[in-house]
Parts: C-alpha cells; structure tokens; sequence
C-alpha cells in the first residue's frame, strides 16, 4: 500500500478571488473517505512542499450520503465527498468545486438557485397549521412505492452539475426540482397545487428546456427516477397547457 496519499486541491480565498491549486501529501490510513482526508489536512494545513496554509473549506454535515452538501469533484467528477473511498481512486486525487455554482470559497458553494427553483414550483404540501384538520387522505401502498424513491432527494445538486441543460443562457431549473413535481403532484394533499407547479414548469427555464441527455439519473448518488419523472411532467405540462388555452 502507499505511504501516502496524494491530493490536489483547487482553492479560493474569496467567492471574487482567483483560484489555486495546492498540493499535499497525507499519511495512508485504509479505509479513508474524502471527508476523513480533508480533516487529516485540516489537523495540519502544510502542503506537500513544507509551507503552512490554511484548513481547505468544505460543506459537510451528516457524513453518510444523507445531507446531501459535501457534493464537488473528485478526479473530475461530481460526487459526494462521505462516498467517495480514497482507496478506491486514483491518485493524485483532484478535488475542485462544483462548477456551475458560485464558489464561496475553497471547495464550498453557494447553491441557492437550486432552493429559490423549489420556491417557484412550490415544492410543499400545503396545510394549515392553525387547527385539526382530521385524518389526511390514504395512500395506496402502489403509490407510496412510487413515491417513495423521488423523496430520497438530498439537494446534492449533482444532477444540475452534470446536466448540460443546466445554465446561465436557459436557466433550467434542472432534475431535482422537476422530480419534486411529480413528487408533490402525486401526493393527495399536495396535488391541491398541482396546476401551479405545471404552469410554473411551462415557462422560461421549465421542463421544455430539458435536452433528455440522462447524466442526470446516471450521477445521482440515490439513484432517484429522474427521467421518468422528467416525462411524465412534461406530459402532465403539456395536458395543463392545452386545458389553459381552452379555458382562458
């Protein structure tokens, strides 16, 4: 096994500043994940030629692929950092930024849109909090299965990475949130919003814009039906605009 493991790391001071790549060389430990190596550099911030530098900025939180925010790429491809095994990659590993969000700095970035294009679809389910309303409406368990896999959705934003829809000229609001549709259109409390949410998704940056080239379902780390949610509400997108056109 090698003594040590090789790392390269592009940082940013500042979300405006210009980027560097710094190089370290850390103790081999087995079994070590990208969050481990990143906290070994971070108990000693040298970089592999001798000089002292600072801890690499990182998202973190839950450390089992649940949280969703240490998503960046790692040799070139966008993955969770708690999932990504250092055994298991090739050397020297390369650990960049997402790149189609605004760096915050070093390894962290700022992936708001991803948040203010659930706002847009309403990515909820409505209730009144002020008083019982009684027993919600029962699910079959058939739809409850299909449910299920589309709230596995951790806000990794991967799927946006990978997407080449996914832009400043189109400003598609990508898989996860068209996901989140059908999630909440299917459900049936939350279809109460459902013609909203079509009608937001018919708009500039709405489901249309999809190019259908599938990176989306490939790269998400929980394996949610992107594509099969993609069509189905850009059916259901397309039925609620011609019902739109009839009715205004």
């Amino acid at each position: 096994m090698p003594s040590t493991i090789k790392v390269e790391i592009t940082r940013q001071s500042t979300p405006d500043g210009k980027s560097v790549v710094e190089k370290f060389e850390i103790p081999y430990r087995a079994n070590m994940n990208i969050t481990s190596l990143l906290g070994e550099i971070a108990l000693n911030p040298v970089t592999a030629d001798g000089k002292a530098t600072t801890p690499v900025t990182y998202d973190s939180n839950c450390l089992e692929e649940i949280c969703g925010s240490c998503s960046m790429r790692i040799n070139g491809k966008a993955r969770m950092a708690c999932s990504a095994l250092v055994d298991k990659l090739e050397q020297p590993i390369r650990l960049e930024p997402l790149s189609k969000f605004p760096v915050v700095r070093d390894l962290a970035v700022d992936r708001s849109v991803l948040f203010e294009n659930l706002k847009k679809v309403k990515a909820w389910v409505p209730i009144d909090g002020s008083y019982d309303l009684g027993e919600g409406p029962k699910q079959f368990p058939q739809l409850q299965e299909e449910l299920y896999p589309l709230s596995n959705c951790i806000s990794c934003c991967i799927c946006m990475e990978v997407c080449p829809q996914f832009n400043e000229d189109t400003d598609f609001v990508g898989a996860a949130t068209i996901a989140q549709v059908k999630l909440f259109n299917s459900n049936p409390t939350g279809k109460v919003l459902k013609e909203e949410r079509l009608r937001a998704l018919a708009g500039d940056g709405g489901v249309q814009e999809c190019g259908f080239a599938q990176n989306c379902v490939q790269a998400c780390p929980k394996q949610l039906p992107l594509t099969e949610a993609i069509s189905d509400v850009s059916r259901d997108v397309v039925i609620q605009q011609v019902k739109d056109f009839f009715t205004i």
